[in-house]
């Protein structure tokens, strides 16, 4: 029982090994930027292996869970459009 068990033991450590960690994030741009500069940042992500959460119609923006170098690689796209990168995170508002 043992030998059927190492193989699938060793397959899971390859695949765990081969996944890169992902943070999630919110990139927006200032309003004049063009939809080709935010299409491209979110083109960059999705070939990273990560992923687009939300699209956001108020801002130029998206929500996206990707791994550090495509964000290095994002924020570096649109020298005139400049993004910015934050950390998804919840926010509260403590009552006084």
């Amino acid at each position: 029982m043992k030998l059927s068990i190492l193989p699938l033991f060793a397959l899971t450590s390859l695949v765990l090994a081969a996944a890169k960690p992902q943070k999630a994030v919110i990139v927006s741009y200032p309003d004049n930027t063009p939809d080709s500069v935010v299409a491209k940042a979110m083109d960059t992500i999705k070939s990273a292996g990560g992923i687009i959460t939300h699209e956001y119609k108020l801002i130029k923006g998206f929500a996206a869970k990707a791994p550090a170098k495509a964000l290095e690689t994002v924020q570096t796209l649109g020298n005139d459009y400049q993004a910015v990168i934050e950390e998804d995170q919840m926010v509260s508002v403590a009552g006084s």
